[in-house]
């Protein structure tokens, strides 16, 4: 039997699954969402599903994880074989995620030298990202540097690689986005007269809007804010349960999974305190329309243009920030499918940690022909047109992490039982302090909101 690594400490543990979660979700989605339905209301509607939706997906992750010692591929046949279908779509989704991740994150690197090098002023310019991305090698090139960089770290083992890279990122990330946060709020801007400033932009997150709210425009509310929350918390994507499997058996759970919690949220509110602002005040409520890759890489930039010199010292901030944040839940997605790996066949940390980087690199290559000579478009049951990396995103996510979430509630809440997971969180006398929401939400609200959402991938309604 193979000796299984682990965190040092609870705060290793808490560092690497919050790095897992403070990605690119917090960062892009989450302040077009909040712009988009309603600032504070969606907020509020956001930590109300965080303490109750979130809290229960994550609680049963990382419990399963714990109790199992496994990673997702083998950790769900041992609660139930019937039910081992579960892992295996688990261990898909961050193996799917990975090559297109990879992608994104090494035009984040991109990015990151541009602004450290003073050429912010270019990827300012109209066409540049495209340009960049339609590129026949240099994307390639950005993916493999940062794919090498996850490697490197993921090879170093679980204390030594992962936690303490952790410890260094998390930290400096925290700092990075706080220091962003404040600038932020100091800014101002005169554009036709008009006066904008960054405390009014930050009127557009806090204070709730009703207008125009309807009972489907809430029901809309509460979709987005729950489907945030798989990118947010890094659910469904098999990496809790790996990282559960590598937590002590005397660490306290459930203060470590109320920790994750405060971290991922707080993470995810001031990055909409640095960008909500910055993007209104120079480019009023307009610009706070485009999310993802539009948002990051070419709303963005524009701002940090004409912030003047210290445009290009915020630009390099803010991507190293956003690297950083990358960068920890990628090497989250790659452990993910390494240790399944590690459990399941007879390899070592290095040949699985190998094979998966060879998968990663293959698939990342064919990502970034994607826009050049593979380029095609092809419309998705979502009702959205896209090519390659759009095809693997909604596969992963709109329809493998809503199934194994579905799955899991109904075998936790309906075949193992609760039990299960209350007896892990309470080991060593810890306290379970929402069981009864726990309990209420795993067997009977959490699978219908999961399935709601899985229409929604449809467009049934």
């Amino acid at each position: 039997m193979k000796q299984r690594s682990s965190f040092t400490g609870s705060l290793g543990f808490v560092l690497a699954a919050a790095g897992s979660a403070v990605g690119l979700g917090n960062i892009w989605r989450f302040p077009y969402l909040a712009a988009k339905d309603g600032g504070g209301l969606f907020l509020v509607v956001y930590l109300i599903l965080a303490l109750t939706f979130g809290y229960t997906l994550l609680t049963t992750e990382i419990a399963i994880g714990r109790r199992t010692k496994e990673s997702p591929l083998t950790a769900y046949k041992q609660l139930d074989k019937r039910f081992g279908w579960i892992g295996v779509l688990a261990c898909l989704v961050p193996m799917i995620i990975m090559p297109y991740y990879c992608v994104i994150g090494g035009w984040v690197l991109k990015y990151f030298l541009v602004f450290l090098t003073g050429s912010g002023l270019e990827a300012a310019e109209d066409g540049y990202f495209t340009g960049f991305i339609t590129a026949p090698v240099e994307p390639i090139l950005a993916t493999g540097v940062f794919l090498f960089l996850c490697a490197i770290i993921v090879l170093g083992g679980v204390d030594k690689g992962i936690e303490r890279a952790s410890r260094f990122i998390m930290p400096v990330l925290v700092v990075l986005v706080l220091a962003i946060s404040i600038f932020s709020l100091t800014i101002s801007h005169e554009d036709g007269g008009v006066s904008r400033t960054g405390l009014q932009g930050l009127a557009i997150l806090f204070i709730p809007s009703f207008k125009g709210l309807t009972l489907g425009k809430f029901a809309t509310v509460v979709l987005d804010a729950m489907g945030q929350l798989f990118f947010s918390l890094s659910i469904a994507m098999g990496i809790m349960v790996a990282y559960g499997s590598y937590v002590s058996d005397d660490a306290d759970l459930g203060k470590s999974i109320n920790q994750i919690e405060i971290f991922d949220t707080a993470i995810a509110i001031l990055a909409g305190v640095m960008i909500i602002p910055a993007v209104y005040v120079f480019a009023g409520k307009e610009g706070l329309s485009a999310s993802g890759p539009g948002l990051m890489f070419i709303s963005l930039p524009k701002v940090f243009a004409q912030m003047g010199v210290m445009g290009r010292v915020v630009g390099t901030l803010f991507f190293a920030m956003v690297l950083f944040a990358a960068l920890t839940s990628a090497v989250s997605v790659m452990e993910a499918v390494v240790s399944s790996f590690c459990d399941r066949f007879p390899i070592e940390r290095k040949a699985s940690a190998l094979i998966e980087t060879l998968i990663a690199a293959a698939f990342g290559v064919l990502v970034c022909l994607g826009y050049n000579k593979l380029y095609f478009e092809l419309k998705l049951p979502n009702g959205t047109v896209g090519q390659i990396l759009d095809i693997m995103d909604y596969i992963s996510n709109y329809l493998f992490m809503p199934i194994v979430s579905i799955a899991t509630c109904i075998l936790v809440g309906h075949f193992v039982g609760t039990d299960y997971i209350a007896e892990e969180v309470t080991k060593n006398n810890s306290k379970f302090g929402r069981k009864g929401l726990y309990i209420v939400m795993i067997k009977y609200l959490a699978p219908i909101l999961l399935c709601v959402l899985f229409l929604q991938s449809f467009k049934v309604f």
